[in-house]
């Protein structure tokens, strides 16, 4: 009897990857990489930050996520649901215009996190009742604008993350024993971009997210169990390591009227970093062994289109769709991370009360595309079929 795959995916789940960084974005389907829609540039493409006119540019803005998944067990036909806590990610960005070529900015935003939480007692207890998990990045960035056709920008990432997952442990003695982990996680990266216009009606966009390593040193293992399996499950330390994926994204922009722009973007992920999830625990016995749990993720795309539209000075309409493929194989999908392939349909609209203060919001649905998988190295299979709907709200400054 051995304790695997305790520790889950982490950040490194496709289902905990958040693509809320700026609320005029998310009403376009995610999009921004190829045009500039204010200081939430410094996420999207951080070349672009110092296009804007004003000297100063500041935005904050969060989102509720509020999802569910069902699971059907083929052979019995019961079907179990989850009853996930409001996921609540935020963004704050701020550039400074320093002259006419060179422009800076911070970013602070959480591009992974959320929670899933089954239950303690379904039927896939063994592998996972809950988790929460927030990851936040913190950018200090900086532009030049070599011509009025082309920018370069560049920021260094700072990884603050903590998670908890509880699950049950199956043993021959008591019917509620259990296992809670918690721990806290840092990592640095990088975030590059280069814009392009072309013409005076296009313009174009590449950027590159590196890949973050993140180590666990001094995770806390803590058992709830029967007296007499105390000496078998130790509470304790662990340590891992976890790679978030390096992410490539190239974005084409058209001015294809004075009210309306058009965009479209293919983002690349880089998975297939994650082979495997191996954990050392502090203290080991015959029922709580060291590990390798294979993962076995697959490179995956993101495609989106979108579209603004300027009603007149102080108001635009957005509207988006995007494809986001998952990285998870059906041998390996494990209900910690029931991650499908997804189809978002996003809404968004702002309003400018004056020529310095705005307001933004967005809506996001996903369709989570219905998906039957085993885990195998468990054995526990059957149909999963998620929906999120994401309302957000955001205040831009500018001056």
């Amino acid at each position: 009897m051995t304790v695997m795959g305790l520790i889950p995916m982490l950040a490194l789940a496709g289902g905990y990857q958040v693509n809320l960084q700026g609320n005029k974005q998310t009403g376009m389907g995610h999009l921004g990489t190829s045009f500039y829609l204010g200081a939430s540039s410094t996420y999207f493409n951080p070349a672009m930050m110092g296009l804007d006119s004003n000297k100063f540019s500041f935005e904050v803005g969060g989102s509720a996520i509020l999802g569910s998944v069902t699971y059907q067990n083929q052979e019995t036909g019961i079907s179990e649901s989850t009853d996930n806590p409001v996921g609540t990610p935020f963004y704050f960005y701020g550039t400074y215009k320093i002259n006419e070529k060179l422009a800076a900015g911070i970013g602070v935003y959480t591009p992974f996190g959320n929670s899933v939480k089954w239950g303690d007692d379904w039927s896939g207890k063994n592998l996972i009742q809950d988790i929460s998990l927030r990851a936040i990045y913190i950018q200090p960035t900086l532009s030049y604008n070599i011509n009025d056709k082309i920018s370069l920008g560049a920021g260094m990432t700072y990884v603050l993350g903590s998670f908890e997952i509880n699950r049950a442990v199956p043993a021959p003695i008591g019917n509620n024993n259990s296992s809670n982990l918690q721990g806290s996680e840092t990592g640095i990266g990088f975030n590059a971009g280069i814009y392009l216009q072309p013409t005076e009606k296009l313009s174009i966009g590449l950027t590159y997210r590196s890949q973050v390593d993140i180590e666990l040193e001094d995770g806390d293992i803590d058992f709830t169990v029967d007296p007499a399996l105390q000496a078998a499950f130790p509470d304790g330390k662990f340590a891992a390591t976890l790679p978030l994926p390096a992410t490539t994204t190239l974005g084409i922009a058209y001015q294809a009227s004075e009210k309306l722009l058009l965009s479209v973007e293919g983002s690349f992920v880089g998975w297939s970093t994650y082979e495997s999830l191996d954990f050392d625990f502090e203290t080991n016995t015959s029922s709580l062994e060291d590990s390798k749990n294979p993962r076995n993720y697959e490179d995956a795309i993101i495609v989106r289109v979108g579209g603004q539209y300027m009603v007149n000075d102080a108001f635009a309409l957005r509207a988006g769709f995007y494809y986001d493929q998952s990285p998870v194989t059906d041998e390996f999908f494990n209900p910690e991370t029931p991650n499908s392939d997804n189809l978002g349909f996003t809404a968004g609209l702002s309003y400018n009360i004056n020529d310095n203060f705005g307001i933004d919001a967005s809506f996001l649905y996903i369709a989570g595309l219905e998906r039957e998988s085993e885990y195998q190295p468990s054995g526990f299979g059957g149909k999963y079929k998620g929906t999120v709907i994401i309302p957000g709200i955001g205040l831009n400054y500018k001056f």
